[in-house]
């Protein structure tokens, strides 16, 4: 499960080529859910970069705290606000790496899952829409997770769907055949991840320094075993 988000101040050239910046990158070293974040999205041809509240809001929900951040890859059918979205409402979620949590006998432990070069990489997202009034819409989005590999398996159960860079607008656009769309939802290659533990300043959303992210043991790998981890760069 992904339940917080590190994600610095990214230039966009380093994720895909031609973006159009309708918003800057909302940078943010604990970025909870329910929170403002960025999101790429497919218009008229070109891929946008905007923002959306990180809980999926229908308006026909009545109570924000009920707003699904994640949804799990294999049940996308079984609701009808993941069922429309997965249709025709795909999103990607740049980010620099998502916060995990291991359970220890007496406490959990952070990690962070970065990629093992440290690039940012974009993570698979649904989304909705719905106007406030006459003149304002609202968007949010919802994660969608599956199953992990290693590194992370002693770790977590679950992560975020990692989208490649050739694959994003095939994965974003609302043409591409459901069937291809979930042939993308799968556990990202082994060798791609990494996973190091972070100081438990992390746990408390209200902590929003970067040194949330900084290393306290070595990056697990699924190559390398565990490699000495970089601390976050400046945002």
């Amino acid at each position: 499960m992904a339940g917080r988000l590190y994600i610095e101040a990214l230039n966009t050239a380093r994720l895909l080529d031609g973006i159009v910046t309708d918003s800057p990158i909302i940078a943010s070293p604990n970025l909870a859910p329910r929170r403002w974040l960025s999101m790429l999205r497919l218009e008229q041809g070109h891929i946008h970069l905007g923002r959306a509240f990180w809980g999926m809001t229908p308006a026909w929900l009545k109570v924000l705290d009920h707003a699904p951040h994640c949804a799990r890859a294999e049940s996308l059918d079984e609701r009808r606000m993941f069922r429309e979205a997965f249709s025709a409402r795909r999103c990607l979620i740049p980010v620099s790496g998502v916060y995990i949590w291991k359970q220890l006998p007496r406490q959990k432990q952070p990690f962070l899952v970065t990629r093992t070069d440290r690039e940012p990489f974009m993570l698979a997202g649904i989304w909705c829409r719905y106007m406030t009034d006459t003149r304002t819409a609202f968007d949010s989005m919802a994660l969608i997770t599956v199953g992990v590999d290693a590194p992370l398996t002693p770790l977590t159960e679950r992560f975020p769907a990692v989208i490649a860079p050739d694959q994003a607008t095939t994965w974003l656009s609302p043409e591409t055949p459901l069937t291809q769309a979930r042939e993308l939802l799968a556990p990202a290659p082994s060798a791609l991840l990494g996973a190091f533990p972070v100081e438990r300043l992390v746990n408390d959303p209200a902590n929003q320094h970067w040194h949330c992210a900084r290393p306290t043991g070595h990056m697990m790998t699924a190559t390398r075993g565990a490699i000495q981890a970089t601390g976050p760069r400046s945002p």
